[in-house]
This record gives structure tokens, sequence and C-alpha cells, in this order.
């Protein structure tokens, strides 16, 4: 007779055999806490000058965690717009200056940090003068209105609202957002040359 199984015989186990206890888990350590917060105002702190100093305008300045790299993400704008020169220009001075700053009074971020510059896309909200003045000619919505940018003051702006001059006044103005204009075909302004060459070779074709 074949014995299939033992009092106290676990499934898979030897009759009597010796229980181990399973080996502890390997647990990453827990990275220690930071204030991104207080990083972030140090930062900006550092930052902000030497970025008015080089010409431009910090428009954002967001600071996050992956991993144990900090991410600094930088946008800034000026008037004329930004290239992919001004980019790295002011990614070198910020860089400096955050090295600098650490050289004289220690971490400012623990740890590697990596660093984003650009400059601010379309959907930015318009809530500074500058904002306004750098989209002249822009359709926009503001305040359950959406009309063109014709002029910025010292006080406000003025908008054509379908043929209807409107003027606002910074302190009455919301959050503006651009609006994405598509140009209509028969709008559009087609290079005529391409197609009279093509009919001037076809002409001496037989």
């Amino acid at each position: 007779m074949t014995q299939r199984g033992r009092a106290g015989a676990r499934p898979g186990g030897r009759p009597g055999a010796r229980r181990t206890r399973p080996e502890p888990e390997t647990r990453n350590p827990t990275l220690p806490r930071v204030d991104l917060a207080a990083a972030r105002a140090r930062v900006r702190e550092v930052i902000e000058p030497v970025i008015a100093e080089a010409g431009y305008d910090l428009e954002d300045l967001s600071l996050s965690r992956a991993g144990r790299r900090h991410v600094v993400r930088v946008m800034v704008d000026t008037d004329g717009g930004i290239s992919l020169d001004d980019v790295a220009v002011v990614s070198r001075a910020i860089s400096e200056a955050l090295d600098a700053a650490e050289e004289r009074g220690g971490e400012l971020l623990e740890g590697e940090y990596q660093l984003e510059v650009g400059s601010p896309g379309v959907d930015r909200p318009l809530t500074e003068p500058r904002h306004w003045r750098r989209n002249i000619s822009r359709l926009v919505a503001v305040n359950g209105l959406t009309g063109r940018v014709i002029s910025v003051g010292d006080s406000g702006v003025t908008l054509d609202v379908d043929g209807t001059i409107r003027e606002l006044a910074f302190a009455e103005l919301g959050a503006g957002k651009v609006q994405i204009e598509f140009k209509r075909m028969d709008e559009a302004e087609f290079d005529e040359s391409d197609d009279e060459e093509d009919d001037d070779e076809g002409e001496g074709e037989e």
C-alpha cells in the first residue's frame, strides 16, 4: 500500500522536516523627505536675478523629485520670443549660478538635479501686462469675451470684439487665453509659379 501522507505533514514538505522562516524581503531605503516649496524658493532667489540680468523674464519655476534626483523646470520669455540659442545661454547662466551658490553656502538641492529650460507655450495664461503686450494681434478669450488684442497700454488692453472696440483695465482682467486660429482655405496664399512651370513643361512634351 502506498502511503500518500501522514498526519502533521504539510503539502510539499517531508514528514518531520524542520520548518524554515522565509528570508526577509530586501527593501530600498526610504528617501529623506524634502520640503520642495522651501527648496523652490531658494532656487528662485538664486536664478531670478541671473535671468533678469541676461534680459529675460522668469515666467515659471517648478521643482519635483524623480527618484534620487531633482528636476528643475524653468520657463523664460522675452519680447520677440525665445530661440534655441537663447535657451542654451540661459541654461548655462542658471547652472553657473546654482553651482556658485552651493559653493558659497552649501547644497541648495540634495543630490543631483536635472535642469530643463524652455519657453511657455500658447496655453500659458495671460496674467501680466507683458503677456498681453507679447500677444498683440492675437485672438484671445478673457472675461467671457473673445477678441483680438489691438493695443496694450499702461493701464489695460484694447480688444476688437467682432468689430466693437472694448477697453479693459488690468484691474478687471482675468487670466486671458490665446485662441488657436486656423487659416481658411479661401484666405490662404498659394505660389502659382510652380503650377505655371509644370504647365510649360507639359506643353513641350509630346
